[in-house]
C-alpha cells in the first residue's frame, strides 16, 4: 500500500469527524471522507489510488464519489507532465463564489415560497403563518448576508 497518505491519529479522527459532518449535510459517506481527506492531508493534490487506499474505499466507490464531487464543482484535478495520473484537489479557493451562489439561491427560494403561499388554501392558517415566517426570514437573510460578507471583507482590508 505504497499510495497510503500517512496521517496522524489526530488527522484520521479529523477526517472522520468532518466526514460525519458532511454526511449530516446530505453527502454520501465516501464523498464526505474524500472532501475531508483533501482538506486534512499534508499533500494538497492526491491521486485516485492515494485517495482510495488511504480511505480504504473500493474502486467503484472512489470513482463514483470523485465524479460526483467534480460535478458538484467541489474538486478539480491537474495532470503533471510525463505522468498519466490525475491529481485531485479541493476547490477551497472558490469558496467566495460558492457563498455568493448561496446568496442567489436563498433569494430564489424566497420567490418560490411566496408563490407557494399564494396558492395555499386560506383554511390552513397555522401552516400559512409558518410559511410566511420562513419567507420573512429568507428575505431578511437575503438582505443581511451580503452586508455581513462586505463587513467581513472590510475587516480583513
Amino acid at each position: 500500500m505504497e499510495n497510503v497518505i500517512q496521517l496522524s491519529d489526530n488527522q484520521k479522527q479529523l477526517v472522520e469527524r468532518m466526514g460525519v459532518l458532511n454526511e449530516k449535510d446530505g453527502l454520501q459517506p465516501a464523498v464526505s471522507r474524500i472532501l475531508a481527506l483533501l482538506l486534512v492531508s499534508p499533500e494538497t493534490e492526491l491521486t485516485f489510488d492515494q485517495i482510495r487506499e488511504t480511505l480504504g474505499l473500493s474502486k467503484s466507490a472512489t470513482s463514483n464519489a470523485i465524479n460526483l464531487l467534480l460535478t458538484l464543482n467541489k474538486l478539480d484535478y491537474i495532470t503533471k507532465t510525463g505522468d498519466r495520473k490525475r491529481y485531485f484537489r479541493s476547490k477551497i479557493s472558490s469558496w467566495k463564489d460558492d457563498v455568493k451562489a448561496k446568496f442567489s439561491m436563498i433569494n430564489g427560494m424566497g420567490d418560490i415560497l411566496e408563490e407557494v403561499l399564494k396558492q395555499r388554501p386560506g383554511n390552513t392558517t397555522d401552516f400559512n403563518k409558518n410559511l410566511e415566517e420562513i419567507i420573512d426570514f429568507v428575505r431578511f437573510m437575503n438582505k443581511e448576508l451580503p452586508n455581513v460578507y462586505r463587513a467581513w471583507e472590510k475587516s480583513r482590508a
